[in-house]
């Protein structure tokens, strides 16, 4: 390469210049960017419907000619900590395949084993395969988790990132929607047979599954994941093409990138630098991230796997109308990141983060007391969550948002496939099991300290992040946290923030 060329090598050091992180940082929002956003945050929705169709079938899959010989407490509570203890092997590892094969290669095939095990749930003849089922789609789903965030992150305008991160992760509740007015027609018995109409709505997910993943395909290789592994010609011509195509769309030439950055190339990062990174390098971020995650799985995946069984246990709303309620909230919890997200880009990350963990924590107090005292119906139960999820679903964003941002990019997947796992483990299989226990007793105050301790463990987290979070709005993921493998860093996006990135 000559001395001009974007991207050149220096000296024989098996090092690289390159410009080509301030390149994507500088451009315009573009019709590309939508094919990033619709190819990768899609299945955000598959994983809502999955999830709440679960959740809304479980008094269906307990009754006598369903098919299967399984109650209600395990669907919720058992399957629910399977599905949820599948995804957190998968997000580690499939989130190591990641970093080491990039990130285009493994969202493509965790989402094939997502649809194949969701085709394998829709034939299951026996509980123990309804169990494995579930256990295998949460594999394919933890290994999307890793792949999508990274890709998402590395690939969105640095001015951009906070809120397109935050509506990709919150699309999961149109498939929540969607799973609930779906659970609805397909348990009408008479439309469908008790043993048919749940088989035919997992059968119906792989089937948008597969459009997806032909929508996928367009989807391109992070650049910055080829030039740190030695591809960097592959990385200029995939950034030149996209620059020549939004440019064509603006009408315009682009202004010039300024900023660059030497790195010296490798194919692989072994798990003991991944550890020190993560662990003494960035310890305050290690212990945010935990914060975080360990706040949101444990309400969203007990409330989110309960709900259904909370209706018809306290309420007597009968099983085939719980996702009329389900919808309703559904609908709350997407426009808490649509409406919220350009705020994390603005008044910033840490002011919102701990904002809305802390109100969703808040509110949620509120809500046991209210339930306690007697004064909800199934109606105004709905509205008091449909406010509290509202803000608790930006919160819960945020947390996938934090720590695909604020770490190296050699360790970017195995970070969020860790915190995932990590989290996950604490509130998402441990939080279906206790809730599920806790709600089947038919006891209103075990119903309450559930919901206590949801509110207690999200209001924790915002007050870690109220001290902890990084103000990382505006600025490129190369001055929030340096690769590894950096030489020298300059100026790259622009930067609402002074000061470098901890080493």
């Amino acid at each position: 390469m000559s001395a001009t060329d974007p991207l050149r090598a220096t000296a024989g050091t098996g090092e690289i210049r390159t410009s080509v992180p301030a390149r994507l940082d500088r451009l315009p929002w573009s019709r590309w960017h939508w094919t990033i956003v619709i190819g990768l945050g899609t299945v955000w929705i598959l994983d809502g419907l999955e999830v709440t169709v679960v959740g809304n079938i479980a008094g269906r899959l307990s009754e006598e000619g369903s098919g299967l010989a399984i109650s209600s407490a395990q669907v919720t509570g058992l399957a629910a900590a399977l599905y949820v203890a599948g995804a957190c092997a998968g997000a580690l590892f499939f989130g190591w395949l990641t970093d080491r094969f990039g990130r285009k290669k493994l969202f493509l095939i965790t989402l094939a084993v997502y649809l194949a095990a969701t085709a394998l749930t829709a034939v299951s003849f026996h509980s123990w395969w309804f169990f494995l089922c579930r256990f295998l789609t949460g594999f394919g789903i933890g290994g999307e988790y890793a792949a999508i965030n990274s890709a998402i992150d590395e690939l969105i305008p640095a001015t951009y990132r906070g809120r397109v991160d935050l509506i990709i992760n919150g699309s999961f509740w149109l498939g929540a929607v969607g799973g609930s007015l779906l659970s609805v027609v397909m348990l009408d018995t008479d439309i469908f047979a008790a043993d048919i109409g749940w088989r035919l709505t997992f059968a119906l997910g792989v089937v948008l599954g597969l459009v997806i993943l032909l929508v996928r395909r367009n989807v391109p290789e992070s650049p910055r994941w080829l030039f740190i592994h030695g591809r960097g010609d592959e990385a200029e011509r995939l950034v030149s093409g996209v620059e020549a195509r939004v440019s064509e769309e603006k009408g315009r030439q682009l202004p010039p990138a300024e900023g660059e950055i030497i790195v010296r190339t490798r194919t692989s990062i072994g798990f003991g630098l991944v550890a020190r990174t993560v662990f003494s390098t960035y310890r305050r971020r290690a212990f945010l991230g935990l914060a975080l995650f360990v706040g949101q799985a444990f309400l969203y995946n007990a409330i989110t796997f309960g709900f259904g069984a909370i209706l018809t246990t306290f309420f007597d709303v009968p099983a085939g109308s719980t996702g009329y309620y389900f919808a309703v909230i559904a609908v709350g919890n997407f426009l808490g990141p649509l409406l919220l997200g350009k705020l994390f880009d603005t008044l910033g990350r840490r002011i919102m983060i701990s904002g809305t963990y802390l109100l969703s924590g808040i509110l949620l107090f509120v809500t046991s007391w209210l339930f306690d005292a007697g004064h909800l119906s199934a109606s105004t139960l709905t509205a008091c969550w449909c406010v509290v999820l509202f803000f608790a679903s930006a919160g819960a964003s945020s947390a996938y948002l934090t720590v695909s941002e604020v770490f190296p990019m050699e360790t970017r997947a195995m970070a969020i496939a860790f915190f995932y796992a990590i989290g996950t483990a604490a509130g998402g299989i441990s939080g279906p099991l206790i809730f599920a226990k806790l709600t089947e007793s038919g006891i209103v105050g075990d119903t309450v300290l559930a919901f206590r301790i949801g509110a207690t463990l999200m209001t924790l987290a915002g007050l870690v992040a109220a001290c902890l979070a990084v103000r990382a709005e505006g600025r490129s993921l190369e001055d929030i946290a340096p690769p590894l493998s950096a030489g020298s860093v300059t100026a790259g996006a622009p930067s609402r923030t002074t000061g470098s990135a901890a080493r």
